[in-house]
């Protein structure tokens, strides 16, 4: 599983979370269903965000739930999961950026796809991705043609970029493919007027979904040599943190002019979830809630990560390192491993059923999608009426 918004099942309460996995679920069986079993490892995180808008702004009316066989994802338990256009557009669009991503991973040479026959062969993979997608646009009304440029320009965007090139420049295909998909959930579900700001907030979705990931694999990527638009672009961390605090801000107030039918868990996953993504990436912490965040994802980590010296006991130094010296950082999958161990987490029920398993690319701690408890104790809402509002005062959007 990839993708920027992970909500925690605390936080979600129980309703949201029958609705999240409902969404979840529908994309898998969506892929499964129009293009093969092995279609569902490019089921995401951010993909199903295409399902939940649509439902969101059209009801349950639309589309609706069906109820589901068991599955080895839900430790073989049958389910209700959205079904309808949403979860199709959903899939066309998980395909088609699947189909990029493994592109991109070949043109970086990541682990195995460095050997020609296993990139020739990924080539054909992400060929048959990319077709299936638009084949499952076409059937909503859905153009994928605004996402394949986005992909191609992006790479020729990505070959000129250099040191003084804006990162928004860089940015700008992820943004406009986001904001094209956004935009066609309020087609789906019969909101026109839905369409300018849904696209707004598609727009600095992509925005940020390229920013975290430039500042997630920064130090990877300089490790392996491969393209970084904030090394490429000598973007600071500061500039890219402002850029993202500032998509942010602009996804909520797109949010408001969004007419929603029940918009509960699209904006506890925009509004709420993705902010807690971007601390995540920084390596900072949400306000109010340390204990929180310190129980759900561990220690911080990345550049804003707190330095001093390795003794855990020294002033001013929590998260230190015993033994001294640097803790080890994993080291990522190629893409072929990544998905044999991904095709293993999910014939084990390890990725449903366990309290958190290893990312089969990333490498990173996960929680395990349909874990009833989790570490972020505190996380109680004091807004009525709405399930995601904190009580520490750093949200700036109405309930």
């Amino acid at each position: 599983m990839f993708g920027i918004v992970r909500p925690c099942s605390h936080r979600l309460g129980e309703r949201l979370k029958t609705q999240w996995m409902a969404h979840l679920c529908g994309l898998c069986l969506a892929l499964r269903g129009d293009h093969g079993q092995f279609a569902r490892v490019v089921t995401n995180y951010d993909g199903l965000l295409i399902s939940v808008l649509t439902e969101a702004q059209a009801g349950l009316a639309t589309g609706g739930r069906r109820t589901a066989g068991p599955c080895p994802l839900r430790g073989m338990r049958t389910a209700s999961v959205a079904q309808g256009e949403g979860a199709r557009l959903a899939a066309a669009v998980s395909l088609v950026l699947a189909s990029a991503k493994v592109h991109d991973h070949v043109a970086d040479g990541d682990g195995l796809l460095a050997r020609r026959p296993v990139a020739v062969a990924a080539r054909r993979v992400a060929r048959g991705w990319g077709k299936a997608g638009e084949r499952s646009g076409a059937a909503v009304g859905f153009d994928t043609a605004v996402l394949v440029d986005a992909v191609d320009r992006q790479v020729g965007i990505e070959a000129l970029a250099g040191p003084g090139t804006s990162l928004l420049t860089v940015t700008e295909p992820t943004e406009t493919a986001t904001a094209a998909a956004f935009a066609h959930t309020a087609v789906l579900a019969g909101r026109p007027g839905n369409a300018a700001p849904l696209a707004e907030a598609g727009r600095l979705f992509g925005r940020l979904a390229h920013l975290l990931d430039a500042v997630e694999d920064q130090a990877a990527d300089a490790a392996s040599g491969a393209w970084n638009p904030l090394t490429a672009t000598r973007t600071p961390l500061t500039e890219a943190r402002r850029l993202a605090d500032d998509a942010l801000h602009g996804i909520r107030l797109a949010l408001e002019d969004v007419e929603f039918d029940d918009g509960k868990l699209a904006h506890l996953l925009l509004a709420h979830e993705l902010g807690r993504s971007v601390d995540r990436a920084f390596g900072t912490q949400p306000c109010g809630h340390a204990h929180a965040a310190e129980g759900a994802f561990g220690p911080p980590t990345g550049p804003y990560a707190p330095q001093g010296p390795a003794d855990p006991n020294a002033p001013g130094n929590p998260y230190g390192n015993p033994f001294g010296g640097e803790p080890p950082r994993p080291d990522k999958r190629g893409f072929w491993a990544g998905c044999a161990v991904a095709l293993g987490l999910c014939c084990t029920c390890k990725a449903c059923c366990a309290d958190e398993f290893e990312g089969p690319w990333s490498r990173k701690k996960r929680e395990g999608w349909c874990i009833d408890g989790c570490n972020c104790d505190g996380c109680d809402c004091c807004c009525d009426g709405c399930d995601c509002c904190e009580c520490c005062g750093c949200c700036d959007c109405s309930c």
